[in-house]
């Protein structure tokens, strides 16, 4: 199988607005991290579509690895 590339070693700050949907890359490629630019195409990754609930910042993973995506579960800790 597959892995994302490692785009980062760190979760990414964003804020998010209440009621907006946002397309986390899972694939790690994309130059718009922690957003899909469409740099997948041609894997088989496929980005992660989320509402956001409030309007707060939230914690993205860049490392790719989480279990709880698009947010940080601090699995960048073990890398």
């Amino acid at each position: 199988m597959d892995k994302p590339e490692v785009a980062g070693k760190a979760p990414l700050a964003v804020a998010v607005k209440d009621g907006e949907t946002y397309y986390w890359c899972a694939c790690g490629k994309s130059a718009k991290q922690p957003f899909c630019d469409g740099s997948h195409v041609g894997t088989p990754f496929a980005p992660k579509a989320f509402m956001a609930q409030n309007s707060e910042t939230v914690y993205l993973c860049a490392c790719k690895q989480t279990g709880n995506p698009p947010f940080c579960d601090g699995s960048h800790k073990k890398l």
